[in-house]
């Protein structure tokens, strides 16, 4: 797929008045089970640190960037409309909430996600230099 032309969609951050339409943007992705579910509250929280990509005026992409401590923050609630997926919406997304941890001066960036090549290509690593590695462990069932 070709990237859309510059002129038709832009990467913004997001704002308040964003809200509603946001939550009916990452609604099917929730229902999927790509992201998790999000009240109006949580989706006010991330769009302090969040962007959006726009076209003609309407959200086709969503990403924002929680930031935990000066050390540490994470890429959460990536969604990108289904007709753009390939076309670098993603990445531009996901670069903008590295740009604004760098702005942070944030340490490390982590993401959690079931698409291990898409974060490889934006220039995650499943280690930190050291060898360090992230470990979970769930605590109730979703």
């Amino acid at each position: 797929m070709e990237t859309p032309p510059p002129s038709t969609l832009q990467i913004r951050p997001a704002k308040l008045s964003d809200t509603d339409e946001l939550a009916a943007f990452i609604q099917p992705f929730v229902d999927a089970k790509t992201i998790l579910p999000r009240t109006a509250y949580e989706l006010e929280m991330l769009e302090v640190n969040g962007f959006v990509a726009e076209r003609e005026g309407k959200i086709v992409g969503f990403c924002a960037l929680e930031i935990y401590s000066p050390k540490l923050a994470e890429i959460r609630s990536l969604a990108v409309a289904p007709e753009l997926r390939g076309t670098g919406v993603g990445k531009r997304l996901v670069d903008a909430c590295v740009l604004r941890a760098r702005e942070r001066q944030i340490l490390e960036v982590m993401a959690i996600s079931s698409s291990e090549i898409f974060f490889l290509s934006c220039g995650f690593n499943f280690t930190l230099p050291g060898e360090k590695k992230a470990f979970f462990l769930k605590t109730r069932d979703d």
